[in-house]
């Protein structure tokens, strides 16, 4: 196949090792529509994935139904629980769903493994964005379990820019890792003190300095 999905990682583009030769010539480009699901709990991991464009969202569902956001992967990267899932033979633990049409390349994982027996690029490659995902994800678990959900929230209703944030009250929900009641009570909170505007499916933010400070508390 074309190799011209490399130069979406240059980091890639050097390696010579033959494993990883095989691995080229074995991979494929994919179109995956939006808000369609990638793997679910308990599947069989059989490709590695690399995302060229899009995003796709993966997250953890409750017994309860709750929702938790743990990653996004986006262009130019790798999806860690796949890797993670690839080299220790395991299942899905969780569950991931384009966010928008999304294409990628994926590997066989019988090629993906071998490529990793012969080039120290690769697992370079690979290793360092595990690394990078899981410092995300305990910086994360802290958050959760250690900061204040009203200043969580504040910070970010600032972070989506300026205008009305076209967005609901779950979505919020599942990208804090909160209940949707919680973020509606707190929500209602910050509209009564004349902090921001309530609309179907839309929040206009009116006084962005006084949830800048409560952010940083």
């Amino acid at each position: 196949m074309s190799s011209n999905w490399l130069d979406h990682f240059p980091a890639l583009q050097t390696i010579k090792t033959s494993g990883w030769q095989q691995a080229c010539d074995q991979a494929r480009v994919v179109e995956l529509p939006a808000e369609k699901p990638v793997f679910q709990t308990g599947d069989s991991c059989r490709q590695f994935l690399l995302v060229l464009e899009g995003s796709v969202r993966v997250q953890k569902l409750s017994d309860s139904g709750r929702e938790i956001l743990l990653y996004r992967v986006e262009a130019g990267q790798s999806c860690i629980l796949t890797t993670a899932c690839l080299l220790g033979s395991k299942h899905y633990q969780a569950e991931a769903f384009t966010e928008s049409t999304v294409k990628a390349v994926v590997i066989p994982s019988a090629a993906f493994r071998r490529a990793m027996d012969d080039s120290a690029a690769l697992r370079e490659f690979v290793f360092a964005g595990y690394g990078q995902r899981l410092t995300e994800l305990l910086m994360l678990i802290e958050a959760i379990a250690f900061g204040r959900l009203d200043c969580r929230l504040a910070a970010y209703l600032l972070n989506q820019g300026p205008g009305p944030l076209k967005t609901t009250h779950q979505q919020i929900a599942r990208e804090l890792g909160t209940a949707r009641e919680v973020v509606s009570r707190t929500l209602k909170e910050f509209e009564r003190r004349g902090w921001l505007r309530l609309s179907r499916a839309s929040i206009e933010l009116l006084e962005p300095e006084q949830l800048n400070r409560l952010s940083l508390l």
